[in-house]
């Protein structure tokens, strides 16, 4: 039976992928390091980069790293360090440098899509938004 999981992301570099996302998280933590893979944890979660995967594989959104967070300012903070050298999209999700798609989004959107009266106003405000904006969310359903 397996007792862990961890995500492998397989890089040109996994010593500066693992240190981008260490300047990013506060709660990042090296684990080992070898001429093969580093591994590290972050968000409470183990993640290990292989070196020199190959230049025609690339990650997409099929699969994406959701980070849920409390404050605008937690999302303003990964936004703007993940946008800074990746690309924005809609609706939270974002590309970071490294081509990991990220979905910043504000927790209480889990209680405003789960209520009935509030779930189609809130969707229709955050499907016109690229960041997530919860004063805005939160006008939306009142």
């Amino acid at each position: 039976m397996a007792t862990q999981f961890s995500t492998c992301f397989w890089v040109q570099d996994a010593k500066a992928m693992a240190s981008y996302y260490e300047e990013v998280f506060e709660d990042f933590q090296w684990i080992s390091e070898n001429p093969m893979a580093v591994v590290f944890e972050m968000l409470g979660k183990r993640f290990m980069c292989l070196n020199n995967g190959p230049g025609h594989l690339a990650f997409n959104e099929k699969i994406s790293l959701v980070l849920t967070v409390d404050t605008q300012e937690e999302i303003d903070h990964y936004w703007n360090y993940f946008s800074k050298e990746g690309q924005a999209g809609q609706c939270g999700w974002l590309e970071d440098k490294y081509g990991v798609t990220w979905q910043v989004v504000p927790s209480i959107l889990g209680k405003l899509m789960t209520n009935p009266e509030t779930a189609p106003k809130a969707t229709y405000a955050f499907m016109q938004m690229t960041k997530f904006d919860i004063a805005k969310l939160e006008e939306a359903v009142k």
